[in-house]
């Protein structure tokens, strides 16, 4: 007899709609041990799917596999080498040499994130269930893609709701070089492994980046939260009169100056300022200075419930201020990537920061994140990327 996990009397509906996490309080009893790999069934003893097991999360199982068959060897392997598939149009013409390869629940690979670099993958580990296969896992990543090495960064604070320490460094290949250069759309960025955001760059922004460099032309453009000025670089290129770059890291605007640089832009001939967003905005509509395009990148506000409503504060506080700031027609590039707020509520926000500013806007377009990033149908919550492309009316 496997491992088993038996659910409450009418709590299996989330299974057979093929949502991937089961809570707590769905689970009557559990014969397992932590990270094992369970039969969930429902209150009857009859078998639903496969998954894995954490006591210690919130999230107590997590869905791989509907049907019979316990997910094997050759059952991972395949899920990995679908994933990565699905990505090989992306980087077909050597334009693009960076994409997100597995997207987690959404791959149907919970837990497990795997961006490419060049000839690197990045691996992120978020669950007990995967950290306990993440060197199989690896190996096989090799083996799907040619990739020289698989770097980890499982230093994300989510592993703690998992009873799981942070960790980093080689899992399998070879070592990284310290500095990675890859292409977007043609565009060069300098990647950090070892001390950049996330698995190093912000991949799921590509199609908004160049989103922006389309309406760049000829505008004075201010791009807040700027990290390694992914979006300020792709307004230069398009030919903006002038960018301003905000960030609270000195480091990573020096990242950005690097970068113009790989780009073949004169960085001096635009602003990078070290400040807080919240602060600057104000002094500049004090100081009644004024942009044609601005763009709000925020990191994330609400990491709980409970942080929700001050998420929604801080939202409306930026963009009121950015519409103020905006000229006549001016375009407002605004972004949350809190998943617990939804584009709703966004929308909602945005429109509330409009009125308490005074002015009229229009919505051009809703954004999202990038097409390696998919959302499954049966998981919703994996549409955490969110913005929209507001106009100024007067």
């Amino acid at each position: 007899m496997p491992p088993q996990v038996r659910l409450k009397p009418n709590r299996e509906r989330s299974v057979q709609q093929r949502h991937p996490w089961l809570f707590s309080g769905a689970i009557a009893q559990a014969e397992a041990e932590p990270g094992d790999v369970v039969s969930v069934r429902d209150s009857k003893g009859n078998h639903l799917a496969w998954g894995y097991y954490n006591p210690r999360s919130q999230i107590q199982v997590r869905v791989l596999r509907w049907g019979d068959a316990p997910p094997d060897e050759a059952w991972w392997q395949a899920q990995l080498r679908r994933a990565v598939g699905f990505r090989a149009p992306l980087l077909a013409d050597g334009r693009t040499t960076a994409a997100r390869l597995v997207n987690a629940e959404s791959d149907g690979l919970p837990g497990l994130v795997v961006d490419q670099y060049g000839e690197w993958l990045v691996l992120q580990a978020l669950t007990l269930g995967i950290d306990r296969q993440k060197g199989q896992l690896a190996e096989m990543l090799l083996e799907a893609t040619g990739a020289r090495g698989v770097w980890e960064r499982s230093d994300d604070s989510v592993r703690g709701l998992e009873g799981l320490a942070e960790e980093a460094g080689l899992l399998a290949g070879a070592a990284p070089p310290e500095e990675v250069v890859l292409l977007e759309n043609g565009v060069r960025f300098r990647v950090d492994f070892a001390r950049g955001h996330k698995t190093g760059f912000y991949l799921d922004q590509r199609d908004n980046r160049a989103l922006v460099g389309a309406h760049s032309a000829g505008k004075e453009v201010l791009n807040c939260f700027a990290y390694t000025g992914g979006f300020s670089i792709y307004a230069g290129l398009s030919g903006a009169k002038h960018v301003t770059s905000v960030d609270t890291s000195q480091p990573s605007l020096e990242v950005a100056v690097e970068n113009y640089a790989l780009n073949g832009l004169d960085a001096e001939q635009d602003e990078f300022i070290v400040a807080d967003v919240f602060d600057l905005l104000r002094d500049y509509r004090e100081e009644g200075r004024t942009f044609d395009l601005i763009v709000l990148d925020p990191p994330k506000f609400a990491y709980s419930k409970g942080q929700v409503e001050a998420a929604c504060r801080g939202y409306k506080d930026i963009n009121l201020n950015a519409f103020h700031l905006l000229r006549p027609a001016g375009l407002l590039f605004t972004f949350s990537c809190s998943g617990l707020v939804s584009p709703d509520l966004f929308q909602k926000v945005i429109f509330g920061a409009a009125l308490d500013a005074g002015v009229e806007a229009q919505i051009l377009q809703p954004l999202w994140q990038s097409a390696d990033h998919p959302v499954r149908l049966s998981f919703p919550e994996g549409a955490y990327l969110k913005g929209l492309v507001c106009r100024k009316m007067e």
